[in-house]
């Protein structure tokens, strides 16, 4: 997969949508990142951009230092920002700040596309690559244009339905190991869920036994798995993208049966950033 080129698509519709919503008038909330607003929005994800814009410049084997404010590169003129935490910040988008954080993707994605994905450097996860990163931001940029569409009252767009897919294993083999840890769930008890994709090939199930996350895949009417399941979900590539990233309640899938409450317990819509 070009994770580039779908980079490179997704910053550039995020920053429309931004800049859409630079109008002068008071910033729109963000309704799938509760309290914020589009410039909350656009001050985080720019902010990620320039950390991972220096991990991978500077090939740093350590996290850098998130309190030295030089990492973020920040323009003397920052009339009208947002503070850094807290939220949401009304008043206008400034135009500045949509200036700044496409500069900062910018070069984010002239050093995805320079670099040698195998470059090791400094993740917050196990696989420790340049790679991880540019499949990674690639992502994010995704799930943050999604939301900014939604925010300036458009019909935001599904996720390109092979990132989305992409985006659906990721979320087993990367995220929810790492999101159990932070949060030190409790341990699973061998419980089972099967995602269908319904807009092409893919199926995803996965077991959460002990501090385990247990994935299989194959094609969408493979027949070879069909061990008892508590849940199976059913939707488009993005729709289950968006439902494990915590965009979409289940409801607005094609199909769910199984035991609701097991569900509820593993995927509840709270909206991470």
């Amino acid at each position: 997969m070009d994770y580039s080129a779908h980079f490179h698509r997704e910053i550039v519709a995020f920053e429309q949508a931004a800049r859409g919503a630079a109008d002068g008038a008071d910033a729109p909330l963000i309704p799938s990142c509760p309290g914020w607003t589009m410039s909350d929005l656009v001050l985080h994800l720019g902010g990620v951009h320039r950390l991972v814009a220096r991990v991978i410049r500077e090939r740093l084997s350590r996290q850098p230092d998130i309190t030295d404010v030089t990492l973020f590169e920040l323009p003397e003129d920052r009339g009208g920002w947002p503070a850094p935490t807290g939220g949401p910040h009304h008043g206008p988008v400034p135009v500045g700040l949509v200036d700044w954080f496409a500069e900062g993707a910018a070069r984010l994605e002239a050093l995805f596309r320079s670099e040698d994905p195998g470059l090791e450097v400094w993740t917050w996860s196990a696989e420790r690559t340049a790679g991880f990163w540019l499949r990674m931001q690639t992502i994010e940029a995704a799930l943050h244009r999604w939301d900014a569409e939604q925010a300036v009252g458009a019909r935001a767009r599904p996720v390109e339905p092979g990132l989305a897919a992409d985006a659906v294993a990721q979320t087993f083999t990367v995220m929810a190991p790492a999101r159990r840890a932070w949060r030190e769930a409790p341990p699973g008890a061998g419980e089972r869920f099967r995602f269908r994709r319904t807009d092409g090939p893919g199926r995803w199930t996965v077991r959460f036994d002990g501090d385990d996350v247990r994935l299989t895949t194959g094609a969408a009417d493979d027949e070879t798995d069909e061990a008892f399941c508590d849940v199976e979900l059913a939707g488009t590539a993005s729709d289950l993208m968006l439902f494990l990233w915590q965009r979409l309640p289940a409801d607005r899938l094609d199909k769910v049966t199984g035991d609701r409450a097991v569900l509820d317990r593993y995927f509840t819509l709270v909206p991470p950033v």
